[in-house]
Parts: C-alpha cells; sequence; structure tokens
C-alpha cells in the first residue's frame, strides 16, 4: 500500500509539474477533466448519483456549467486575453438558474434539496478549481505564481505531517480535532503554517526575486490555513456520510477530492490573495 501510494504520488507530483510549467489548453483541458470527476464524486458521496451508477439531468447541467467554465478560459487562451471573472460568475449564475428550471420543469421529479447538494457540488469543486487556470494565466507572474497553490496545499500538509510525527517522538502532540480527525495535530498544524510560508520565502527569494521573499511568505502562510480547512471540510462531509474515500481513480491515494481537497480551498485563496498584495506592494513602489 505505501509503494502503491509514494508510486502514484511521484507520478501525479511529476504530471502537475509538467501541465503547470506549460500552462495554456493542454492544462485548462485536465483541470476541466479533474472537475468534472471531482464533482461527480461529491455528488455520489452525498447520494444523488442514480442507484445503478448512471448520472441524473442535474448533474449533467453541472457537467455542461464546467465545461462552459473551461471553455472561457481556452477561448481566452486562444484570443491571447486575460480571463475575466465576469464570465466565470456568469457561468455560474445561468448553471444555477438551469438547475432551478430543471426542477421547476420537471417537478416532482426531483426535491429541492438535491438541487441545492449539485449547486454546492458545482460550486464546491469545478467553480473553486477553476482558479488554478485563472491564477495560471495571470499576465506576467502567472507562471509563477500559480506554484504558490501546491506550496500552499502539499508543501504544508508535508511540513505538518513531518512537524507532527517529530513532536509526537519527542514532546507529544496535542489533538487539534479529535472527532473530526484524530490524527491531526496542534504541532502539526502549526508545523504546516510554519513550514509553508519558509517554503514560500524560499521560493519568493530564488524564483521571483528578493524583493518578493516576505510577500511570498505571507501569502503561503495563509494560504496553509485555508488548505488546512479545506483538508478538513473534506474529511466532516467524508463522515457524514460514512465513506472512506471518494473514489478508486488515484491509487493509493483515493479519489480526485481525497488528493485535491486543500488545493480546491487553496486556488481562489492564492488568486485573491495575488491580486490583494500585489497591488499593494506596487502601491508602495510607486507603481
Amino acid at each position: 500500500m505505501f509503494v502503491t501510494r509514494l508510486i502514484s504520488g511521484i507520478v501525479l507530483l511529476a504530471l502537475t509539474a509538467i501541465f503547470l510549467y506549460f500552462g495554456g489548453i493542454p492544462l485548462l483541458v485536465v483541470l476541466a477533466l479533474i472537475s468534472v470527476l471531482g464533482f461527480l464524486e461529491l455528488t455520489k458521496a452525498v447520494g444523488l448519483t442514480r442507484a445503478d451508477g448512471a448520472v441524473n439531468r442535474l448533474e449533467v447541467i453541472g457537467i455542461i456549467g464546467t465545461v462552459c467554465i473551461y471553455a472561457c478560459q481556452i477561448l481566452a487562451v486562444i484570443h491571447k486575453e486575460a480571463v475575466d471573472v465576469v464570465y466565470l460568475i456568469g457561468v455560474v449564475v445561468f448553471t444555477v438558474i438551469s438547475l432551478l428550471a430543471m426542477y421547476v420543469f420537471s417537478f416532482p421529479k426531483y426535491n429541492a434539496s438535491q438541487v441545492v447538494e449539485v449547486v454546492f457540488a458545482f460550486m464546491y469543486v469545478p467553480v473553486m478549481l477553476s482558479f488554478i487556470g485563472m491564477t495560471r494565466a495571470l499576465p506576467d507572474l502567472g507562471s509563477k505564481v500559480v506554484w504558490l497553490i501546491w506550496i500552499s496545499a502539499w508543501g504544508s500538509d508535508t511540513c505538518a505531517y513531518a512537524v507532527g510525527m517529530l513532536t509526537g517522538k519527542t514532546i507529544g502532540n496535542h489533538k487539534a480535532f479529535p472527532v473530526l480527525s484524530p490524527k491531526k495535530s496542534i504541532e502539526g498544524c502549526v508545523g504546516g503554517v510554519v513550514g509553508a510560508a519558509l517554503l514560500g520565502m524560499l521560493f519568493g527569494k530564488f524564483v521571483m526575486g528578493p524583493e518578493y521573499m516576505i510577500l511570498m511568505g505571507v501569502i503561503c502562510g495563509i494560504g496553509s490555513v485555508i488548505s488546512q480547512c479545506g483538508d478538513l471540510a473534506a474529511s466532516a462531509i467524508k463522515r457524514n456520510y460514512n465513506i472512506k474515500d471518494y473514489g478508486k481513480c488515484i491509487p493509493g491515494h483515493g479519489g480526485i477530492l481525497d488528493r485535491f481537497d486543500s488545493i480546491i480551498f487553496t486556488a481562489p485563496c492564492i488568486y485573491f490573495l495575488i491580486y490583494f498584495f500585489l497591488d499593494i506592494k506596487y502601491v508602495f513602489m510607486g507603481l
């Protein structure tokens, strides 16, 4: 099990590095596929998928909405334009309207709770994951700052695990979430934030330039806190519905949501932090 998890983890990391490096349409196509799979994992987890495993009409609308989100980003890449958040908002609004229209015109085939579940799954997975592509497409710095998403998520997770193991064998650990996640310790959580901040500072110094070092450390520190919330949120949903893993598509790791739970939260966080903090930085630099 450990060997399988390690090998699939290395392969996943290598593929992530390749697609993030090249960006563009290949990255967006992969993100669209991941988003659809994650969306269906969540709708299945909450019991929305039909007993025979086939998707229902509400899920189909969610899939169409997901495709439209990435189609907007692909068109922006083709026309060499910046991705406009307004298009994302528009797709979200019309997807929700379409879901409600299906609810009304097929009444009483679906109930209100099912519509709410699809809206939640759509917002939670495809919409939030789409910010990876939007971050990668940011002018000038996109190819670099997109890595902050992974530093804040997977980097934080690795540091938290290492610190938790180290303190557990020396001074002992204090459980941070004894009911929701018994293995998580306060020491590990703090170690994850500090570790991500340090990794962000190193990234800022050697990749973006010394003047970005503190800024990148702050962003990754905040991103780590958000990523840990994402991890816990995914765990809470699994506990509510008594499931161990969301899927089996990643050997040794489970499903898309089992591996990308923290990334889902971190992606929009990093996107907006970059916009906010870089604007402040430019103001102070008089640019």
